[in-house]
């Protein structure tokens, strides 16, 4: 059985991927555990990991002599990047946290993989290196005009394996998420936050007038497509998106509804402040898939309603004692 090194095991993503591939691969998990977001929520992530081939190591990917130690000990065939600095407008107010972990740990996963003779890297980019493109986003547009700190950690992500993968034949598969929703999500995202204040009956702020599309997509989705490139065998960039956005203001009444029906609120006015576009914000984002489609017969299976009902159901439980 193959072993496969998940670094951001803990994260939202890096979870529920661990988790699936956790039938078929030895898994080894490397996470920092930092304090971005509730640390208590990563740490029930991980207890549902207590898998025999799991195997959770606490390490940065900034430091690169802790990272080699765990290559050195054990024989790894692939590795999946998933561990970096999230949050646009975190990125804005704190971009140390960025540079040192999105792109020196980026780098440091790189030098690791070429010492090692490591095949292939698969890596974790975002739909935020597109900036203001027209829409869908393809994978051959411009990508040279990013609008946040965030995004600019992630074009350099493509920029450094592509180089990587030049001198050094290391296969590099990037993937580019587009706004991954679902349970165990991060407190901080856009959804998460909504809940909150739907529940408590508290002034929700929609930036760019609310008329913002977003492509969300459910992580069984995210989590499928990553595996389907586990056996990609070329050095390239895939869009990973549901290819169906929706405008903020509608995904608000969605989100509203799958309260009501889960009984966590009763119908009510929602009190709804429209404001303008925050910077580093995009305005919309849109995925092509044709070319994830085309290669490896990607096709997300969840819906916007279906996949906040099972978010919603999972917050319910989560928090019931709280």
């Amino acid at each position: 059985m193959e072993t496969i090194l998940i670094t951001g095991c803990s994260g939202f993503i890096g979870y529920h991927l661990t988790k699936k591939l956790l039938n078929n691969y030895n898994i080894i998990g490397i996470d920092n555990l930092n304090d971005y977001y509730d640390i208590n929520l990563k740490k029930s992530r991980l207890n549902n990991l207590k898998y025999k081939n799991f195997k959770f190591i606490k390490c940065d990917i900034s430091d690169l002599e802790e990272l080699n130690k765990i290559f050195d000990k054990y024989k790894i065939d692939k590795v999946i990047n998933l561990a970096a600095q999230a949050g646009v407008r975190y990125s804005i107010e704190n971009p140390d946290a960025y540079i040192n972990t999105n792109i020196i740990g980026f780098y440091n996963i790189l030098e690791s993989i070429r010492k090692h003779k490591i095949n292939h890297l698969i890596y974790a980019s975002s739909s935020s290196v597109y900036g203001n493109n027209e829409l869908p986003f393809k994978e051959s547009d411009s990508t040279d005009n990013q609008i946040s700190v965030y995004a600019a950690t992630k074009k350099t992500n493509e920029i450094l394996a592509q180089t990587y993968s030049n001198l050094y034949n290391i296969n590099c598969t990037g993937l580019r998420f587009f706004t991954v929703y679902g349970p165990y999500g991060r407190p901080d995202m856009a959804y998460f936050n909504f809940t909150k204040k739907i529940i408590n009956k508290e002034k929700i702020e929609l930036f760019n007038n609310g008329e913002s599309l977003r492509d969300f997509t459910y992580i069984d989705d995210i989590a499928d497509g990553i595996i389907k490139v586990l056996d990609n065998k070329v050095t390239r960039i895939y869009n990973i998106g549901n290819s169906n956005p929706i405008k903020m203001l509608d995904f608000i009444n969605i989100l509203k509804e799958s309260l009501i029906n889960n009984d966590l609120i009763e119908d009510y006015e929602l009190n709804i402040e429209l404001l303008p576009k925050q910077p580093g914000d995009v305005d919309n984002t849109y995925a092509d898939i044709e070319k994830i489609k085309k290669d490896f017969n990607y096709k997300p299976n969840t819906n916007i309603k279906e996949g906040l009902d099972k978010f919603i159901k999972w917050y319910k439980e989560y928090y019931k004692e709280g």
